[in-house]
């Protein structure tokens, strides 16, 4: 693992660009939700047991940022209502939450396996993370990664800016 000096700008870092859109328990927890198939906030509430207040700024967040989109529907009597649905966006942050499930099963269970078990719907094998270079071969962990600093100017992160949010009362 090589250690990346100060010659780095912090300032461009790709881990806290993504943490200013998903780094909070909620924000991931809603994720988690999303790729069970939870489309509708009455589901997200109940299943999160989460304020309303909070899941709706988090929904919010996560629209403006284009990871979910809202999508209108209108069930048999009632108003036209909204659901979330992932976008191509939110769908690549799966690998993200896999990898937090596989960690958390790993250190935090009781080494049987958590309570949700992933399989490939094709052949039902289980799923499981792999970190690959792109010649295809499988590393072992950060010990088999090198670190490099791309020159000042390029990889450039645009700034993630939390509206206040007025979202509370929807």
């Amino acid at each position: 693992m090589a250690v990346i000096t100060n010659e780095m700008d912090r300032s461009r870092c790709s881990v806290a660009g993504t943490l200013a859109v998903v780094g909070e328990k909620w924000s991931l927890l809603v994720l988690r939700e999303a790729f069970l198939g939870v489309r509708r906030f009455a589901d997200f509430q109940r299943n999160l047991e989460v304020s309303r207040a909070v899941l709706t700024d988090r929904l919010a967040t996560f629209v403006e940022q284009g990871v979910l989109t809202r999508v209108p529907y209108h069930a048999d009597g009632q108003r036209e209502r909204h659901e979330y649905r992932l976008t191509t966006k939110g769908l690549d942050l799966y690998p993200t939450v896999v990898a937090l499930m596989e960690w958390g099963d790993r250190y935090l269970g009781d080494g049987q396996g958590g309570p949700i078990a992933l399989q490939h719907r094709d052949c039902g094998a289980p799923v499981r993370l792999a970190l690959v270079c792109d010649d295809d071969h499988r590393l072992d962990g950060a010990y088999d990664v090198e670190a490099t600093v791309r020159p000042r100017g390029t990889g450039r992160y645009r700034a993630i800016e939390k509206a206040p949010s007025s979202h509370t009362h929807r």
